[in-house]
């Protein structure tokens, strides 16, 4: 059983596959200050209670875009999982050229991204990855990485809203009652939510008019938020970046 775990600025999610199956999953607020003992009480108090414990894990992947918490997971993996620790960074093979400016900038997430996308649906593709950002990751038809874009996220975009503002506060992240709010709240839902999906569905069109025809997939923890206001995405899989750390795992053993 590989264990996988996936460190965003917002939030980790951890993952178990027996093979190529989620067995298990979670997900808990990224700390940044967090030591890495208290990662070995907290992870490994998660696994214990699902019956996951070190003698059942055989491997330990991970990709961080916190670097503290890389560091960490580093140190703790091996007390986690009785079996090699991969952490995906510049040097670990991803079976992906990267055909960028400075390869070694690209984020671990965006590229195991990627690579799920392209081993699970096919090419050519862009990832939509909803997060503290929104990050477009774009594979080409002969599944090579070649750049993306990033975006401030839905909950960063409403926090500048209220600190930039005397009397706007924050709302519930759910539909108003019609894209003209009658209220304030409704009126901040809807530049939230439907301005956020007209940005999506902007940027895929205008990547589209560069490359043609393409898969599009969401991911991230606020896909199920956004995506039903989009007209552009065909496909949400949450569990997408674990799936790419299942792989690139596989690839390096």
């Amino acid at each position: 059983m590989l264990l996988v775990i996936d460190v965003g600025n917002t939030e980790t999610v951890l993952g178990v596959f027996d093979g190529a199956e989620l067995a298990a999953h979670w997900r808990v607020t990224t700390v940044r200050g967090r030591t890495k003992d208290e990662y070995r009480l907290l992870l490994g108090s998660m696994l214990e209670m699902e019956g996951y414990g070190r003698s059942r894990l055989t491997g330990v992947a991970v990709s961080s875009v916190v670097p503290p918490a890389t560091h960490a997971l580093r140190d703790v993996s091996g007390f986690l999982a009785d079996g090699p620790v991969l952490v995906v960074e510049p040097g670990v093979k991803t079976g992906m050229p990267i055909l960028i400016d400075n390869p070694r900038e690209v984020g671990a997430d965006r590229i195991v991204n990627a690579v799920a996308a392209a081993a699970m649906y096919g090419a050519p593709a862009v990832v939509v990855d909803f997060g503290t950002s929104t990050n477009f990751d774009v594979v080409s038809a002969n599944r090579e990485y070649i750049g993306g874009v990033i975006s401030t996220g839905l909950e960063v975009s409403q926090e500048a809203l209220i600190r930039a503002t005397a009397a706007l506060r924050r709302v519930e992240l759910t539909p108003p009652r019609s894209v003209i709010g009658k209220g304030t709240v409704e009126a901040i839902q809807s530049g939230l939510l439907y301005g956020h999906a007209g940005l999506v569905d902007g940027v895929i069109g205008r990547i589209q008019a560069e490359l043609g025809e393409v898969r599009t997939l969401a991911t991230g923890g606020l896909a199920g938020t956004i995506v039903p206001h989009c007209v552009t995405v065909e496909t949400v899989d949450e569990f997408l970046t674990l799936h790419g750390l299942r792989l690139i795992y596989e690839l390096n053993q």
